[in-house]
């Protein structure tokens, strides 16, 4: 168990932590939430000793391992991928060592009647015995195990930690922490560097990590799918809930609607108490009296609301201009690094007012097509073309780090904002939560969630009608992410999303690029349908490697296909469901065509042919989703 009393932390005139008590307990997993400057990162630093209260004090158990993953990590230079996972087996390479002298002084001793060569025996015995114990015949494979799930090729096991980007060195660091499974695991942000395949598999091994977890997270269903408890830094105190994220939001609601009830309360009681302070007052016989009542109310404990700690973002995107039909085109494109093939002869075409998210394994392209689309980069091979009267808004995943940090705020939306924008500049920077004196704040002392709000400010100076977004939520908050979400559903011009966060990306765009092996694999729905897909896909690669002849038997129906369990079923309900909406929605669309076709001048109008190939591409679909709704049924039987 792990204790946390009366921590106190100041800096200057605020206080950061205000005399906060925890408690965690064996197989608690914790999400740590709060607004950005909360506290959260130093409660974790606090905790794993890197930094000290001003006033507290930390318990922890005797023995007691612990394993922290921060953003500012760095691993030694010169070591292989697997050499530096393997660290992770510190105690067993000793005993690997240790058994290894054993052995070879046996090995030239020729005194075999001698109690010392018996002794070497038997010390030999029990480090054998130790490392069966500890796991010594798999680690390696473990190791390797858990590289592959954080994304690691079997290429990659013997390549120099050196050739890798900071992102993939935090994975090495993770993995070896989670091989290590230390009693406490402190994760700041793990997802940040992740892509979708590696944050399922992470969820899975975390969910029955039998240790405790505190993480800090931005990722709403990663918080879901992994805690059972969440703390909530607000004000310098905790606020503890025994639930998930989710549910610790409808309970967090609940709880505000309380305080302010009873703040509500308290006031009105305030104000009649000093209303009949005021009148004794002015009474000589009650003057005592009034005296004695306001003794009493300046005892009184007040209730306090912070209204900032809830403000949030007010953000509109500018209308966009109409653009033409087709709003990018790549034709055979192609990207090479050297012996390196990012992307493979591959064709995409964004037509006006689509949603499109790209989704995949970090390192797959993502944002390298993303950038040759707008002509950030340049093809290897192949043709890209910008539709008719394309203006590009452009938020890479970097943004925020490109500005300045020597200008103001004020200065850097000045540098960014055509002359008829000027007299708006402070208006909008208020609608980020920037106010009064902090325009004439300096970049460089803006925190990694305030710099990401300023870049999107930057955003709205100019109309666009091509919003291409990368990675835009990796220093926001949540209350943040919420904000910009509900600002692209509202925007009305073509989207094009690179992203990893499920949440963020669930119902915000109705088509779902996959990049896999230099190439693109298309799925028409939101990310969640890509995910049912894929898990879809994951159970049939079971059917076949189960045997599809198989008599009935344990995980089996009578008929020798796969009894579905109450989890399996719920998502084939929800396909199923997706389905019948998008056919629905398929249906209109090709009737609205169709009447329209009616009319003879139809024919004759300049767009008529890129009508036709949309109805013809919508009739398409519709008979593919018809078809993967028919399956969908079939499976629930």
């Amino acid at each position: 168990m792990l204790t946390l009393s009366n921590i106190y932390v100041q800096y200057g005139n605020r206080i950061l932590l205000d005399s906060v008590n925890f408690v965690l307990k064996p197989g608690e997993r914790v999400g740590l939430v709060g607004r950005n400057g909360a506290g959260k990162s130093t409660l974790l630093k606090i905790i794993a000793g890197e930094m000290s209260p001003h006033e507290g004090n930390v318990v922890r158990p005797t023995h007691f391992t612990l394993g922290y993953l921060h953003q500012d990590m760095l691993l030694p230079k010169g070591k292989t991928v697997i050499d530096e996972t393997m660290t992770a087996f510190s105690e067993i390479l000793a005993l690997e060592k240790e058994l290894h002298r054993v052995e070879n002084e046996l090995a030239t001793r020729d005194d075999y009647e001698s109690e010392y060569y018996h002794k070497l025996i038997e010390q030999m015995g029990d480090i054998t015995d130790h490392l069966h114990h500890m796991g010594h015949a798999t680690s390696q494979a473990d190791a390797e195990k858990v590289l592959s799930g954080l994304g690691f090729h079997s290429s990659d096991m013997l390549r120099l930690t050196d050739e890798f980007s900071g992102g993939w060195q935090m994975r090495i660091e993770l993995a070896k922490m989670l091989l290590r499974q230390p009693d406490l695991l402190l994760l700041d942000e793990p997802t940040n560097h992740l892509d979708i395949e590696s944050i399922l598999w992470l969820e899975d091994w975390l969910s029955s990590y039998p240790g405790m977890v505190i993480v800090i997270s931005h990722d709403r269903r990663f918080l879901d799918n992994v805690t059972n408890r969440t703390a909530e830094i607000m004000l310098g105190k905790i606020n503890d809930y025994k639930a998930p994220y989710s549910k610790y939001v409808e309970l967090s609601a609940d709880r505000r609607e309380q305080m302010q009830n009873a703040y509500d309360n308290q006031q009105r009681v305030i104000a009649d108490r000093e209303r009949t302070i005021a009148r004794f007052m002015a009474k000589a016989t009650k003057t005592k009296m009034a005296q004695s009542m306001q003794k009493q109310l300046d005892k009184l404990d007040r209730i306090e609301i912070d209204d900032m700690d809830t403000a949030v973002m007010n953000i509109r995107f500018p209308e966009a201009p109409r653009s033409g039909e087709v709003v990018a085109k790549a034709e055979k494109v192609s990207k090479h690094y050297g012996n390196l093939k990012v992307l493979e002869s591959v064709d995409l075409e964004l037509l006006r007012g689509e949603r499109v998210a790209f989704v995949g394994q970090n390192g797959q392209g993502k944002t390298t097509l993303a950038k040759i689309l707008i002509g950030q980069e340049p093809a290897t091979a192949g043709k890209v073309t910008l539709g008719h009267n394309v203006t590009v808004g452009y938020y890479a995943q970097n943004q925020a780090e490109t500005l300045d940090p020597k200008l103001t705020l004020l200065q850097t939306m000045e540098r960014n904002s055509p002359e008829e924008m000027r007299t708006k500049l402070r208006g909008i920077l208020g609608a980020f939560l920037f106010s009064g004196e902090d325009v004439d704040k300096k970049v460089t002392a803006l925190s990694g969630g305030e710099r990401a709000r300023l870049a999107l400010a930057c955003m709205l100076l100019r109309p666009f009608n091509f919003l291409l977004l990368d990675e835009p939520t990796n220093h926001l908050d949540m209350l943040s992410k919420e904000v910009l979400k509900q600002a692209l559903l509202a925007y009305n011009g073509t989207l094009l999303v690179v992203s990893h966060d499920r949440e963020f990306l669930s119902d915000l765009t109705t088509r779902t690029i996959e990049f896999r092996d230099s190439h693109l694999y298309e799925h028409l729905g939101d990310v969640n349908y890509f995910l049912e897909r894929r898990r879809l896909d994951n159970m049939r690669d079971v059917e076949k490697r189960s045997g599809s002849g198989s008599s009935s038997g344990s995980g089996s129906s009578s008929n020798g296909s796969p009894v579905l369990n109450a989890e399996d079923k719920k998502q084939l309900q929800r396909l199923v469901q997706k389905h019948e909406k998008r056919i629905g929605d398929l249906e209109k669309e090709i009737s609205a065509f169709e009447a329209k076709m009616t009319d003879p001048e139809f024919y004759n109008r300049p767009d008529s042919q890129t009508s036709l190939k949309k109805y013809g591409d919508l009739k398409t679909e519709l008979a593919k989703v018809y078809g993967e709704w028919e399956a969908a049924v079939e499976k629930l039987g």
